[in-house]
């Protein structure tokens, strides 16, 4: 039986892996959907790490690369469980490069995963809690529940039933738009 709280240290997992010419794409630089993939791996393994069970990709959260990675350099992906919910854990990932000639380290993203714990009949399965012993978790998990709440509110007031196309003209005045609205409808 898994325990009900596990301290997040026990969970994250760090990966490091040497980029070769077959990941590039034309320029050189490595493919952003196989950094992409290798960020998807480490999120399952540490969710899965964590929860004791198979762990299912729900959503991932805003992915920026802030910076190229090239053929050569090593990249180091870290993983560790920011949040967890009933069945769900919210993985954040921090990856870098290392040109391994300079020496130089560049931070090329950051992101938050949701996972989702499946049993072997594939429900949902729950989870153990983590257990925050210092500021920094403390802030990651709050910031978790924020973003999640700011989801949910975002989902629901651009939904189709409700939307006011009326309210959001101003916002659309100085953007790269063109408005052909033959009719908009009021309230």
């Amino acid at each position: 039986m898994s325990k009900k709280f596990k301290h997040i240290e026990e969970s994250q997992i760090t990966i490091t892996e040497l980029m070769k010419p077959v990941n590039s794409n034309f320029s050189g630089k490595i493919h952003g959907g196989y950094i992409l993939n290798l960020m998807d791996q480490i999120a399952f393994a540490c969710a899965s790490k964590h929860s004791g069970h198979y762990c299912v990709t729900a959503s991932v959260n805003k992915v920026n690369f802030l910076n190229p990675i090239e053929v050569g350099e090593l990249v180091t992906m870290k993983a560790s469980i920011n949040f967890t919910g009933r069945t769900s854990m919210v993985v954040g990932l921090r990856v870098t490069s290392e040109n391994i000639r300079s020496g130089e380290i560049k931070h090329c993203n950051s992101s938050y995963f949701t996972m989702v714990a499946k049993d072997e009949n594939g429900v949902g399965a729950p989870v153990p809690g983590i257990i925050l012993t210092c500021k920094d978790q403390v802030r990651r998990f709050a910031r978790s529940i924020t973003r999640q709440n700011e989801g949910r509110n975002r989902v629901s007031r651009f939904s189709s039933k409700i939307f006011k196309t009326e309210e959001y003209l101003d916002l659309l005045k100085n953007s790269n738009s063109k408005i052909e609205l033959l009719y908009i409808p009021k309230g």
